[in-house]
C-alpha cells in the first residue's frame, strides 16, 4: 500500500471503552502497523451531559491496559491536533464559511413545528420524509438579511441536483450504494452554532488526513451523507470499512445482559491483556482460519482487512477463558509470579516486602496453580489456605471426609509419618504418605482426602504433596491436631 495510512478511533466518553469499540480500536491499531502508518486517538466530547473526564479516563487506561498505543492523540500530540472535538470548533466554522463561499450550503430558517408538520405530510403521501427544500429556493440577499438579523436558522448541505446514487467500495463490505434521493440536505450546523455529528466527524477525518476509516457498521447509514460533505469540501473520500456488530450468545446484539461489556470489567475479572486483545481480534478476522493463539506482533505483521468478515461476530465467554487460561500456561514462572502479586496483594494475602522476599517460595506455587486457572481471580481462593497460619474446614467436607470411618486413624498415621521426615520436600513427603494407606489398612482415598481436608480446609485444591511442601512441616502438623477432634474415631 503506496499511501500513507492514518487511521483513528475516535470514541465518545460517554462510559466505558465497550468489548466492541475496543475490537474496533485493535483493528485500527492492527491496520496501521502492517502499513507503517499512524493511528490516531480523537475523543469525540461533543456530548454535553453524558462527556466526562472520567470516562475519557477510562478509555486510556483501558487502551494502555490492552497495549494499543497510539501515534497522536490525547497526551501525545501531533501536528493535527487537538484531538478532542470540543476544542476544534473553529476547524469547523472554517469549514462552514468556505462552504458558504463555494455556494454548497444555505440558511435554513424552519421551525421544529413546521419539520415535523413536512415529514408527517410527506410520510402521509408515501413519499420522502424528509425535508422538503423549502428554504434552498429563497432568495439569497433576502436570506443573509434573516440571518443578519439575528432569525434562528440551521445551516444546510445543498445536495447537488442531478447527483447520482452514492455508491463507494467498502474494504470489509464490497460495493455498497444508497440512493441519492433518500438523502436529505443534512444539516451541518445547528441554530447554537454547534457543528452536527455527520459534519464534525467529516471535517475531523478530512483536516486530520485520514485515509481509512474503520469503523462498526451501526455507521454504514452516516457513510453517504458524508460522502457528499467530503464531495461538497473539495478533499478526497477515504476508504471506509464497516464491521459487523459483535452479539452475545442468544444472537442478540452484545449488552449489559450479558454479563461483563467493558474492557475494564473483563481486567477486573483476572483477564489477561493480551489474551482479551487476541480474542477480539478473531471476532472477525483470522489468520488463517486455524491458528487461535496469535501475539500482538504477529496480528501487527499480518492483519488485513480482506480477510475481515461481513457477519456477525458471537462473543463465548467459554472460549474467551480457554484462551486466557492459555496465556496463563505458557507464561514463565517468573512473569506469571509478578501477574499473580498484585491479585494475592489485593485479597489481603500478601504484602509488597512479602512478595520480594517470599519469590522463590511464590515461583515454587506457579506449577501448582498455572494448569488449574482460567483467569486470575480464580487464584487467592485456590491458594489462601497455604498463606494462613490457621484454616477454617468446610462444614460439608467435615460430614464428607473427616467423619468417614477410618478418618481420625490417617490422620494420625499421616501425622507420625511426617512428623519424623529428615527434609520435607514434595519428593519425601510423597514417599512416606503413600506408605500409610497400606500400613494402616485404610483405602488411600480414604487417608488422602482426610489430611486434604485437615491442611487445606475443602476436598478441592492444588496437588497435595507439593501444597504440604509449602505449606512447611509446622504448620501441616497443627493443622493435622486441629483437625483430628472432628473426626469420629
Amino acid at each position: 500500500m503506496s499511501e500513507n495510512v492514518r487511521v483513528r478511533f475516535a470514541p465518545s466518553p460517554t462510559g466505558n471503552l465497550h468489548i466492541g469499540g475496543a475490537r474496533t480500536a485493535i483493528y485500527n491499531w492492527a491496520f496501521a502497523r502492517r502499513h507503517g502508518g499512524t493511528f490516531v486517538l480523537r475523543i469525540e466530547d461533543t456530548d454535553p451531559e453524558r462527556s466526562t473526564e472520567e470516562n475519557t479516563q477510562a478509555i486510556l487506561r483501558a487502551m494502555e491496559w490492552l497495549g494499543l498505543d497510539f501515534d497522536e492523540g490525547p497526551g501525545v500530540g501531533g501536528k493535527y491536533g487537538p484531538y478532542f472535538q470540543t476544542e476544534r470548533a473553529e476547524s469547523y466554522a472554517e469549514a462552514l464559511e468556505g462552504l458558504k463561499a463555494a455556494g454548497g450550503t444555505y440558511p435554513c430558517f424552519c421551525t421544529p413545528a413546521e419539520l415535523d408538520a413536512k415529514r408527517e405530510a410527506g410520510r402521509a403521501k408515501g413519499g420522502f420524509a424528509g425535508y422538503d427544500r423549502t428554504c434552498r429556493s429563497l432568495d439569497a440577499d433576502a436570506a443573509a438579511a434573516r440571518v443578519a438579523a439575528g432569525e434562528p436558522h440551521v445551516w444546510r448541505l445543498k445536495v447537488p441536483d442531478g447527483r447520482g446514487d452514492i455508491a463507494f467500495s467498502d474494504a470489509v463490505r464490497g460495493e455498497v450504494t444508497f440512493p441519492v434521493d433518500a438523502v436529505d440536505d443534512l444539516v451541518l450546523v445547528r441554530t447554537d452554532g454547534t457543528a452536527t455529528y455527520n459534519f464534525a466527524v467529516t471535517i475531523d477525518d478530512a483536516t486530520m488526513a485520514i485515509t481509512h476509516v474503520v469503523r462498526g457498521d451501526d455507521h454504514l447509514s452516516n457513510t453517504p451523507k458524508q460522502i457528499l460533505i467530503y464531495e461538497a469540501l473539495g478533499v478526497p473520500v477515504p476508504t471506509f470499512a464497516h464491521l459487523s456488530m459483535i452479539l452475545g450468545a442468544d444472537g442478540k446484539r452484545l449488552s449489559k445482559r450479558h454479563g461483563a461489556t467493558s474492557v475494564e470489567a473483563y481486567r477486573d475479572l483476572g483477564y489477561l491483556p493480551e489474551a482479551v486483545m487476541n480474542y477480539l481480534a478473531l471476532l472477525g478476522w483470522s489468520l488463517d482460519g486455524e491458528t487461535t493463539v496469535i501475539s500482538r506482533e504477529t496480528l501487527a505483521e499480518n492483519f488485513s482487512l480482506d480477510r475481515v468478515s461481513k457477519n456477525p461476530a458471537i462473543f463465548d465467554d467459554e472460549k474467551l477463558d480457554w484462551m486466557n487460561g492459555a496465556y496463563i500456561r505458557e507464561m514463565s514462572a517468573d512473569e506469571l509470579v509478578d501477574r499473580m502479586n498484585p491479585w494475592l496483594a489485593s485479597a489481603g494475602l500478601l504484602t509488597a516486602d512479602e512478595a520480594i522476599a517470599r519469590r522463590e517460595w511464590l515461583l515454587k506455587l506457579v506449577p501448582l496453580v498455572s494448569e488449574r486457572i482460567k483467569r486470575l481471580d480464580e487464584l487467592a481462593p485456590m491458594v489462601a489456605f497455604l498463606f494462613s497460619e490457621t484454616v477454617e474446614i468446610d462444614d460439608s467436607a467435615r460430614a464428607k471426609v473427616l467423619q468417614k470411618e477410618g478418618a481420625g486413624v490417617a490422620l494420625d498415621a499421616c501425622r507420625d509419618a511426617l512428623a519424623g521426615l529428615a527434609s520435607f520436600d514434595t519428593e519425601t513427603i510423597e514417599a512416606a504418605l503413600r506408605e500409610v494407606p497400606e500400613r494402616v489398612g485404610i483405602k488411600p482415598k480414604v487417608v488422602f482426602q482426610a489430611i486434604r481436608v485437615a491442611v487445606t480446609g475443602t476436598t478441592v485444591s492444588p496437588p497435595l504433596f507439593e501444597s504440604l511442601e509449602l505449606l512447611g512441616r509446622e504448620r501441616t502438623l497443627l493443622r493435622i491436631a486441629a483437625a483430628r477432634p472432628l473426626s469420629t474415631d
